[in-house]
């Protein structure tokens, strides 16, 4: 047990740390080459978010582990809610003022439906997989598209502000995109192993270790992100952060681990215990920070205090499963 835990400790920690790398040379190398700010911010820092989940997912299918991949999604995605944007909030209340994520937070309440009418039957086919990394690329040309016609919209200054913050010379940005990338493959190997392991030894499901254990750990980068950013009074970056994670998450980290591995035998725990969390999440932060007319989205401390209450919840239902069954 302890070498594992080992692992899982290790693959963490680099994993979060060569996220950031790839992240900011990702960032600065796309500068360096003349992408607006907004489009970098939009496209190439969320897919650097989002990286640890999907290469940790793609490792987990093709150990033979998809329950460890489908867990990764959407235990992310309920961590990111909850956890991340309930913590921030209750720390900095959080107004949303752009009008992109205004669109983005409806668009991310319908992909998870959509998720969901692909579970029903218990399976999730190659095709259906192929479906949903079709939809994720249609959610970068879109992200293009708003990121080319969104002039002037104010998450451009705060994005702006960023990648001048993290600028370095386009070499060094190469060296750290090669090497972030190398990382995130290696920590995330470490991680699967460690974790599979975990799950066998405790005599548990690779889907519960996976929301739980696996989607804390690779929603590290969003956490230091969303912090960081909001501290700094950058809120539309802290929410389109957690946004852009979650519909990445669902397309892209679910599309592809069942195009490497088809799942005949979803665990029907996935759609009565784990889907109407992340649905509920999902529609709290929709009614929270979606700007109905003159209005604009806010996310205040009672808000982030019920996100941050259904996670808490949630979590402690799964350890207590866990115990249980290790018991």
């Amino acid at each position: 047990m302890i070498l594992p835990l080992l692992a899982i400790v290790a693959g963490f920690a680099l994993l979060v740390w060569s996220a950031d790398r790839f992240v900011e040379g990702a960032a600065a190398t796309a500068r360096h080459l003349g992408m607006p700010p907004l489009l970098i911010g939009m496209v190439i820092v969320g897919f650097g978010t989002s990286a640890p989940e999907m290469v940790v997912s793609a490792m987990a299918a093709m150990d033979g582990s998809p329950g460890l991949a489908l867990g990764n999604a959407y235990g992310s995605n309920i961590a990111n809610t909850g956890l991340i944007l309930g913590a921030t909030a209750m720390l900095i209340p959080l107004t949303v003022n752009s009008k992109i994520i205004n669109k983005e937070l409806p668009l991310l309440l319908a992909i998870t439906c959509v998720t969901a009418v692909f579970f029903w039957n218990g399976a999730l086919s190659r095709t259906e997989s192929l479906i949903l990394l079709a939809g994720f690329f249609g959610l970068i040309g879109w992200s293009i598209f708003s990121a080319l016609r969104g002039k002037g919209d104010i998450v451009e200054s705060e994005i702006e502000k960023e990648l001048a913050e993290h600028d370095m010379p386009l070499g060094r940005a190469l060296f750290w995109v090669a090497v972030g990338l190398t990382l995130l493959i290696l920590s995330s190997r470490l991680l699967v192993w460690g974790a599979v392991t975990i799950a066998q030894q405790l005599g548990v499901s690779d889907l519960v270790i996976g929301l739980t254990i696996v989607a804390l750990g690779t929603s590290l980068p969003e956490l230091a992100a969303t912090v960081v950013a909001a501290r700094k009074g950058e809120h539309d970056i802290a929410i389109g952060n957690v946004v852009g994670s979650n519909m990445f998450n669902l397309l892209a980290v679910v599309g592809i681990a069942g195009v490497i591995a088809p799942m005949p035998n979803i665990p029907p725990e996935l759609l009565t215990r784990d889907w109407p969390v992340v649905i509920g999440m999902t529609l709290a932060l929709f009614v929270f920070g979606y700007g109905f007319g003159k209005r604009h989205g806010r996310i205040n401390r009672v808000e982030g205090a019920l996100l941050l209450a259904g996670y808490i919840a949630y979590t402690t239902y799964l350890v207590v499963e866990i115990t249980n069954k290790a018991a």
